[in-house]
């Protein structure tokens, strides 16, 4: 480690210091990017599973193509956080197949059943969407020279998912019927889960190591009203119904109910009006999604079943 103090790093990062090795950083700055790069190694790992369920009910042969080259980049994705994870030398095989499900630090959106194509294609247009948000900002911003450069590749991907995505949902709105009934369904669970993805809101929170040593630029609340600023108007031109409205005057979307609220996993249903503390909102993020299991699983049974049959 370097002999600058955490508030020394501060100041040189804020003036635009790029961090390039462990050598620059000290411990406080170390730790807040492990924990960066983790949630950002795991969000995209899972993300895989959970949308490979949905791909076997793509409507055509190219469809299944174009979504199971996504899952393919989200691995990638994944691969790149893990291996600068490796770099300040956090163990990527302890990452990947010896920590136990519930210790994975991925948004609890990816702990839901994605079982169908609308639900999949709403995934892509939601949970992309704030992929993107998130790390574009960290893209933009980042004083970490390696996760810089490494988003490059990651940004151009994603795009292509979220694309995917928003014209999926334009297809199925127009369809009518089924395909937009089930659009409808998805954004009715799905739609809170991606407002909380964004995390605790700015007035909540007491430190913020990420923007102090400019591992991210944005805060919380201005992510996540980014990312509202972009969902919500297309979904209301699209005429689906969502629990926001989008108020051009203020150019700022507005929630319909208090966050954070009571979501019931076994229905796919947010109780509105049963309001939470966002202490039991992490309880609840804690305990994982009824898939946690089932998608961590299926990332280590392939490599498992290789390493079995070389040992026989």
């Amino acid at each position: 480690m370097g002999q600058l103090t955490d508030e020394e790093l501060q100041r040189k990062v804020q003036e635009g210091f790029i961090v390039e090795s462990e050598a620059d950083m000290t411990a406080t700055y170390k730790k807040a990017l492990i924990t960066q790069l983790t949630v950002q190694g795991d969000t995209e790992l899972v993300s895989a599973p959970a949308y490979f369920t949905a791909t076997r009910d793509a409507p055509t042969a190219n469809t299944m193509v174009s979504a199971t080259a996504i899952i393919q980049d989200e691995l990638g994705h994944a691969n790149i956080a893990y291996r600068l994870l490796e770099d300040l030398g956090v163990d990527r095989h302890w990452l990947l197949y010896e920590r136990e499900p519930a210790k994975f630090k991925h948004p609890y959106g990816f702990d839901q059943p994605i079982d169908n194509w609308a639900a999949l294609v709403t995934a892509h247009a939601l949970y992309d969407r704030a992929g993107i948000t998130l790390l574009s900002d960290v893209h933009r911003n980042t004083s970490y020279g390696p996760l810089k450069r490494g988003l490059v590749k990651v940004s151009l991907e994603e795009n292509f998912h979220l694309r995917h995505g928003e014209v999926w949902l334009r297809r199925l709105a127009e369809s009518g019927g089924a395909g937009r009934e089930a659009v409808q369904a998805t954004l009715d669970w799905m739609f809170p889960m991606g407002v909380e993805w964004f995390g605790m809101p700015d007035d909540k929170k007491h430190h913020n190591a990420q923007l102090d040593f400019r591992l991210k630029g944005m805060t919380n609340d201005q992510l996540r009203q980014t990312w509202l600023k972009a969902v919500v108007p297309l979904c209301e031109e699209l005429g689906y119904d969502l629990p926001a409205y989008y108020d051009q005057g203020a150019d700022q979307v507005e929630l319909e109910y208090e966050l954070p609220c009571q979501y019931d996993p076994e229905e796919r249903r947010w109780l509105f009006d049963e309001t939470l503390t966002w202490k039991q909102v992490f309880e609840r993020w804690k305990g994982r999604g009824p898939m946690n299991e089932v998608y961590v699983d299926s990332l280590r049974r392939s490599r498992f079943s290789v390493e079995k049959l070389l040992s026989t």
